[in-house]
């Protein structure tokens, strides 16, 4: 996306593009329309009101046309503020580079003189330069270059010290380059959006600061006049005659605010970590636009049903079908293991059943999934908020990003509890202390006021797992909560969710793509690919006779202790990616069972046996084993 695609997103700065673009304009055609001299006096119509003959915004104490010295004043103050902008920039940015750059003692020298420099209020120092050069418009302007050029310095330098050893950096070096050049051609470039976004930022401040040297009389002298020159001349007659003051203040305050808004949408739309839709606020549930009938719910055991979900990423003017209609339902006590490739669509089906899918840009644009019979595509978010956490429970895979490590454990999960029930704190946290005893953390009672930073992987997986089961749910939602764990602790939070699910009648759904943990924990296993299930059924029944080739491929690649000197398989090629799926069966361009059915019109989701089904026109004949 475009970065004028980017900026337009944001309304504000959008607004404040517009409103700069019409006050730059008039500043440029100021000495081509048809004004009064802005210098000339005229005492026998002075203070004339605004809308007067002759003088629209009517005029100051010497008789002086305020619209002709308004748009005069207002070109003035723009070159000046832009001018100090620039240069408080171009140096502020030297500095800190060549302290960034070449570190150590330079560095100390350079840096202790910014220090010093910043030590004093920045207006008070720029009085202090004004006192010094005498008063003027150019010293002014030198004035505020230089007491905002330690600001620039600062930012540069931190971002130059993280560029300066980057391994491109030691390339160029090696290479045989000169520290100028590399400087010009290796670190310039990486901090370049980082002073614009400085200057954009700031340049409204500068204005400000210069309309405020002139306020006070050390900036543009009389007869020529800026906006803060006429302000000073205008505040002896702010009782009689306000326009005079209120027609240069306005004019400030309309330029400051549009500055410091575009300036914001500025930094935004340069910040490559806010592209892909993250410039909008992110809802609370994940967008609902399905454009199909919503599925009915679908009678039996199943506490939690997922029917015909669709799920997509509309980035770019691009859609990436992340989830193309899964079905899948778990029973009260069962373990449904979800399974297959990095990107094959695991975590966001996850997601979705709660509505956590960011959007933008993520849309469940299809299916339902129901829960005690209700269904949670397009609930009210009250109603999400009231079962997130309470009913339906969630862990995640990396639980030191999802754990606040500025609260202690104990801190967090006395707020799981009370953010659902009203309970007194004393209460939640003997909840809490028994609930770490549950998980088989040793020492409880103390290790509740611990910080997430001085537990281990495992504790803190198992501080997760505690969390999840704080509300006493019906439905865990577990994201590969192993795969960051070593073997033995991987071992030991299987064994802690089975025990948990068969003493408290849990349905999980568990989502890996190892298959040893699907053997060990699950009843039954859903194999994903591009978005969609492709076979289901029996754990057992899929682990020793898979039906889809995809399915026997990914087994072939999981190494098999005791099978001598096996060579490894892999499956050719890469997943298709979703915002352009072949037609037919995803997966025909790695099968090296491919026929021409597998690649026309839709491949259904077929039953195979009373409790097997699978997506593909030839499946692998029963009993044939995984090789």
């Amino acid at each position: 996306m475009s970065f004028l695609r980017l900026l337009a997103r944001n309304r504000l700065a959008l607004a404040g593009l517009v409103v700069m673009a019409c006050v730059c304009l008039l500043a440029l055609v100021t000495p081509l329309l048809p004004l009064a001299a802005p210098d000339i006096t005229d005492t026998g119509n002075r203070f004339r009101p605004p809308f007067s003959e002759g003088a629209l915004l009517g005029t100051d104490h010497l008789g002086r046309d305020l619209l002709s010295r308004l748009l005069w004043g207002t070109r003035l103050s723009l070159a000046v503020g832009l001018a100090a902008a620039v240069t408080a920039a171009v140096l502020g940015a030297a500095i800190g580079i060549v302290a960034g750059f070449y570190g150590g003692r330079t560095d100390n020298l350079i840096m202790r003189g910014v220090d010093m420099l910043m030590a004093f209020p920045y207006i008070l120092l720029a009085l202090a330069i004004v006192a010094a050069l005498g008063p003027g418009l150019m010293n002014a302007l030198i004035a505020v270059a230089a007491v905002n050029i330690p600001f620039f310095a600062r930012n540069i330098r931190g971002v130059t010290v993280g560029i300066a050893h980057k391994e491109f950096v030691d390339a160029a070096r090696l290479s045989g380059m000169s520290d100028l050049r590399i400087v010009l051609t290796e670190i310039l470039p990486n901090v370049v959006p980082v002073i614009v976004i400085a200057m954009s930022t700031t340049v409204g401040w500068m204005i400000l600061e210069t309309a405020g040297l002139s306020f006070l009389g050390l900036g543009s002298q009389p007869p020529v006049a800026d906006l803060g020159s006429m302000l000073g001349e205008a505040r002896a007659a702010l009782i009689t005659s306000p326009h005079t003051s209120v027609v240069p203040g306005a004019m400030i305050l309309v330029i400051v605010m549009a500055i410091n808004l575009l300036g914001d949408g500025v930094r935004d739309a340069l910040d490559p970590r806010l592209k892909s839709g993250a410039l909008n606020r992110p809802l609370p549930a994940t967008q609902v636009a399905r454009d199909a009938p919503v599925p009915a719910a679908q009678g039996g055991a199943a506490l939690l049903s997922i029917d015909g979900l669709k799920t997509e990423f509309r980035v770019k003017g691009r859609v990436y079908r992340a989830v193309g209609g899964v079905d899948l339902d778990v029973r009260p006590g069962e373990c449904l293991g979800l399974v297959g490739e990095s990107g094959s669509g695991k975590s966001v089906t996850a997601l979705s059943v709660m509505g956590l899918v960011a959007s933008p840009p993520g849309v469940i644009t299809g299916g339902s999934v129901h829960f005690d019979g209700q269904d949670l595509i397009g609930a009210r978010y009250e109603t999400l908020r009231r079962i997130r956490g309470d009913r339906v429970a969630y862990i995640f895979q990396d639980p030191q990003a999802t754990l606040h490590p500025l609260y202690t454990i104990g801190t967090q999960l006395v707020e799981a509890i009370r953010a659902h029930h009203a309970v007194p704190r004393a209460e939640a946290r003997a909840r809490a202390v028994d609930l770490l005893g549950a998980v088989r953390i040793p020492n409880a009672a103390a290790r509740i006021d611990s910080y997430p930073h001085e537990l281990s992987g495992g504790m803190r997986q198992r501080v997760g797992i505690a969390m999840a089961l704080a509300n006493d749910p019906d439905v865990i939602i577990a994201d590969e909560p192993t795969t960051a764990l070593d073997v033995t602790v991987q071992a030991q939070i299987l064994a802690l969710l089975d025990e948990l699910r068969r003493a408290r009648g849990l349905a999980i759904l568990f989502i890996t793509h190892d298959f040893g943990v699907v053997a060990q924990l699950c009843d039954r296993v859903a194999v994903m690919y591009a978005g969609r299930i492709v076979e289901t059924g029996p754990t057992d029944a899929i682990l020793s006779r898979p039906a889809h080739p995809y399915t026997a491929r990914l087994m072939a690649c999981v190494p098999a202790p005791g099978g001598g000197r096996r060579r490894l398989a892999t499956i050719p090629g890469l997943p298709p990616s979703v915002d352009d799926l072949p037609a037919g069966c995803a997966f025909a361009g790695r099968c090296d069972l491919v026929q021409d059915t597998c690649r026309r019109g839709e491949i259904t989701l077929d039953p195979l046996t009373a409790d097997r089904a699978v997506r593909c026109p030839t499946p692998l004949r029963a009993g044939a084993p995984a090789s």
